[in-house]
């Protein structure tokens, strides 16, 4: 009696340019792709989701819909804030996210916002346009405290860069433990900052919790960094912080719009940085994140336990 080979999974592919490279999974699952417009009417068809194109929220506004939905839910980034519906929360679906691809790049670029910032290259380069020659004198990031509010691995990568820097760090997790600060802290820390580095997940507790009041708690020399999420911050209460000099300046590489208009008034605020939400991407990242998501498949496929798995009522990755 011939066998009958069980039916290939059917991997769903939320696009975005470039496509990942899946070829490892030929003859090991039919993979479909889709765009925006067509999720809904796809999912029900789909065992597993790779949302490939994770600046999108269409799965928000699609998994509600009828029907059955994928089993596991993948996302090529380390936020889960732009998929988690409460329909997806509360379902039984997996959820994993890109848990160590972004650590120390992102590590590596809030130390270069860090020196920029203290060597003051922003305004060499703006002299340099003008063929102006102007001494000035820059500080030292040695000796000084930072703050970096986010434990998971992307937090402590920078604490650790900072520190060899020769920078006094402390870090902030949402529950105090060895070696990190809780909530409770945050307010005393800040006060004695000289940078502030945001680093956390988006959750409901820490929407927003840079707001005025944070702002004002920091001194005057502070500088603030947030390579996070943008809804982490409340951008008005920043830029009137930096307008009135309640603080000597910012970098934002992620904000609540994105990607931000050319119109917007953050553009133009003296002693903010901004840049296009790049802190961890580095030449090769899209075939390290196709390349674990590959790995996870096949786990998943054999039946062992995933890896970065969500806790999808923290919205974040328990365990760190």
């Amino acid at each position: 009696m011939a066998v009958v080979p069980a039916a290939l999974p059917t991997l769903l592919v939320l696009d975005a340019d470039p496509l990942p490279r899946l070829g490892r999974l030929t003859g090991r699952a039919r993979v479909l792709h889709t765009d925006e417009a067509s999720l809904a009417a796809r999912l029900p068809a789909a065992d597993v989701l790779l949302v490939w194109d994770f600046t999108s929220h269409a799965v928000r506004a699609a998994w509600p819909g009828e029907g059955p939905r994928p089993r596991w839910v993948h996302t090529a980034s380390a936020g889960v804030d732009h998929l988690l519906s409460p329909e997806l929360a509360a379902s039984d679906t997996v959820v994993t996210n890109a848990r160590g691809i972004f650590d120390e790049p992102i590590a590596e670029y809030v130390a270069a916002l860090v020196l920029a910032m203290a060597k003051d290259l922003p305004r060499s380069w703006e002299l340099q346009q003008r063929g102006e020659w102007r001494h000035r004198e820059s500080a030292r990031v040695s000796g000084t405290r930072a703050v970096v509010v986010g434990s998971g691995p992307i937090g402590r990568a920078i604490a650790r860069t900072l520190k060899a820097l020769g920078m006094t760090t402390a870090v902030v997790g949402r529950v105090p433990r060895t070696g990190i600060h809780g909530p409770q802290d945050l307010d005393r820390l800040l006060a004695r900052a000289d940078w502030v580095i945001a680093a956390a997940p988006l959750t409901e507790q820490t929407h927003g919790m840079f707001d005025t009041r944070r702002f004002g708690v920091m001194q005057p020399s502070a500088r603030f960094v947030n390579v996070g999420r943008g809804p982490l911050v409340v951008e008005e209460a920043l830029v009137r912080a930096l307008e009135r000099r309640w603080i000597a300046g910012a970098a934002l590489d992620v904000l609540t719009t994105e990607p931000l208009a050319a119109d917007s008034p953050l553009w133009h605020v003296p002693g903010l940085l901004i840049s296009p939400h790049m802190s961890g991407d580095t030449v090769g990242w899209r075939d390290e994140l196709g390349t674990q998501f590959v790995e996870l498949f096949e786990r998943w496929a054999a039946g062992r336990p995933l890896k970065n798995v969500v806790d999808k009522q923290r919205g974040y990755v328990p365990g760190h």
